[in-house]
């Protein structure tokens, strides 16, 4: 009997790294000179895993934006790992910029990225399981190959290829 080999691709974030870079993030808010004397922040919402900036303009909250996304990889957190949900206006007239804490791959995500594995013509197999895909099939190159295709489709997720048999 042939011994099939797999692994599985996930997106999953540590919320640890998320809270870190914004720990860093703020303190370099603190002490750069075009945020004296603003008000700016950076709220992480552990349990819901959303991240809000809030800021007194549009600019401010794009340097917001700027300083995280440097402290991501600086830790080697992907960017993708956080997705903007809403932009909107904060009381007093500043900006809020919403964003979500990527957790898993959603369903739809997941069935096209096994349907891009399919149509390439490697020989594996593709099972969507919860919030992650399981790639198998009967020779390590082919699985090779898979990673290197789904790398190279840039899909809007911090994926990660995990737990190899």
């Amino acid at each position: 009997m042939a011994q099939e080999y797999s692994f599985d691709i996930s997106a999953q974030v540590d919320l640890q790294a998320i809270d870190d870079v914004i720990n860093n993030a703020l303190k370099e808010i603190k002490n750069r000179f075009d945020f004296k004397n603003v008000k700016a922040e950076i709220i992480f919402n552990r349990g819901e895993k959303i991240v809000t900036y809030e800021a007194p303009s549009d600019f401010q909250v794009k340097q917001i934006k700027d300083i995280v996304l440097s402290k991501m990889a600086k830790r080697g957190v992907s960017g993708k790992a956080l997705q903007e949900k809403k932009t909107e206006n904060s009381s007093g007239g500043g900006v809020r910029i919403i964003y979500e804490v990527v957790q898993g791959i959603e369903k739809e995500m997941a069935k096209q990225i096994a349907k891009d594995i399919k149509e390439s013509g490697i020989k594996v197999k593709t099972a969507i399981q919860n919030e992650q895909i399981r790639v198998s099939g009967p020779d390590k190159d082919d699985l090779q190959k898979t990673i290197n295709l789904v790398k190279e489709k840039d899909y809007p997720l911090p994926l990660q290829f995990v737990n190899y048999r």
